[in-house]
């Protein structure tokens, strides 16, 4: 079973369609770890940086789902608000080797936190702490420590450290979803 047909089965939803966001800042992998995630039949060869968003459909033999993959420019994150009342899960993407700006991550993710379209709502949330691959990032503890995510008490969420390019790690998530482990209120670190 593919991704989307678990997370369809963790949702436990009846409708048809089910939105998921992917956010996170630039260059952190989000649409890679997309990619990754479709039936090898509909992956990309080559992926570009997001400008403003893209949509992605995926239909399995339950469900058709719409991934929204937002830009993570500075001047896009705006955008990110638009698509949180409508959005059944969120993909959060970190950039585990990029220290500097682990800190703007987090000023984004405290801003999603607090909107009034995802406050009210116990919308799961899976972490991907990316770029596992590379030497200098941090591991997902140190990563779910700066990012606070043991101060997320109403909803459910899950961190895994991957690699985007490889596809390491992505199954965590996956399962994570599919074991029903997100209806926990908090996470066991990897």
């Amino acid at each position: 079973m593919d991704f989307f047909n678990k997370l369809a089965v963790w949702l436990r939803l009846r409708r048809r369609d089910v939105n998921i966001l992917c956010l996170g800042l630039d260059n952190s992998g989000k649409s890679t770890i997309i990619n990754c995630l479709k039936p090898t039949s509909a992956q990309a060869k080559d992926l570009f940086p997001t400008i403003g968003f893209s949509v992605e459909k995926f239909t399995t033999s339950r469900l058709s789902f719409t991934v929204f993959d937002m830009s993570g420019q500075g001047r896009y994150r705006n955008l990110w608000e638009k698509y949180y009342e409508g959005a059944d899960a969120i993909i959060f993407v970190i950039d585990s080797a990029d220290k500097l700006r682990i800190i703007v991550a987090r000023q984004e993710l405290d801003a999603l936190l607090i909107h009034p379209d995802i406050m009210q709502r116990q919308i799961p949330i899976l972490f991907f702490a990316n770029k596992r691959d590379l030497s200098d990032a941090l591991p997902s503890v140190v990563v779910s420590e700066i990012l606070g995510l043991n101060n997320i008490k109403d909803k459910p969420w899950h961190i895994c450290a991957c690699s985007a390019l490889n596809g390491e790690g992505l199954q965590d998530g996956v399962e994570w979803l599919q074991g029903g482990k997100a209806m926990q209120q908090s996470s066991n670190l990897d």
